[in-house]
């Protein structure tokens, strides 16, 4: 069995997708530290042909917490969802698959939850619904037997042997984190994925690559979508 392991992002890009997808069981890794600074509630979208940055409030959020430990911000004064969903349609309005898209997003963006890992564990398994992406998927805090004092390493090997994987498949970034000798002498084969170059029109611009999956379901149908998802290489 093939699993991948991965903290929940908010709208990832596509290589984040194609890790799930190249599984037989992803694992949301919100049981570990919350990583300020990085994708975990923000990601890129396309405005006038640049690169913006998009986000979701967040309450106590800090590095001493675990991301299930996060809150989401309410406010009685405005919806930070409904301008997220404004900021979409102003930017993508005009977008091939815009109409399609749109009602998947609001459904994702105005969905009331008050737990930062739950609200993205819910748009992870809706955006998979939604690109028909078969593979299983598991909440790292949910799995019981799973040894939670180990750390790194340790604890993905851990997590692996818990659920009976034979091949653990991690981002190409994690090949400075994991040593392939450790797997193998837990009987694990340990494979890197790498997406490969995709591009796809975004209305007459120039190619802006790695942008959230929000820009990849605007300018791209399903089908288009679901053969992007294949355009990786595995490698040791």
């Amino acid at each position: 069995m093939k699993l991948s392991i991965m903290q929940p992002y908010f709208f990832p890009y596509l290589g984040y997708w194609q890790l799930i997808h190249c599984a037989d069981t992803f694992v949301i890794y919100d049981d570990v530290n919350f990583i300020k600074g990085g994708w975990i509630n923000r990601n890129r979208y396309l405005y006038q042909g640049e690169p913006k940055y998009f986000h979701i409030e967040m309450s106590g959020a800090s590095p001493n917490k675990k991301i299930n430990e996060v809150g989401l911000l309410k406010s009685s004064r405005y919806s930070p969802g409904e301008k997220l969903l404004s900021t979409f349609q102003m930017a993508y309005q005009k977008a091939p698959a815009y109409k399609e898209v749109l009602p998947v997003l609001r459904s994702i963006i105005l969905h009331q939850e008050d737990n930062l890992a739950q609200y993205l564990e819910y748009s992870i398994r809706s955006l998979c619904e939604y690109l028909e992406i078969p593979t299983k998927i598991l909440v790292s805090s949910q799995i019981k037997g799973k040894d939670s004092r180990l750390a790194k390493e340790k604890k993905v090997i851990n997590i692996c042997r818990h659920l009976g994987a034979d091949t653990y498949i991690n981002a190409a970034g994690g090949r400075q984190l994991y040593q392939t000798e450790e797997f193998r002498q837990a009987g694990l084969d340990l494979l890197f994925i790498e997406m490969n170059p995709v591009s796809y029109r975004q209305f007459q611009h120039p190619f802006v690559p790695s942008l959230s999956i929000v820009d990849v379901m605007m300018f791209n149908p399903k089908p288009a979508i679901q053969e992007l998802l294949t355009q990786y290489t595995l490698t040791p």
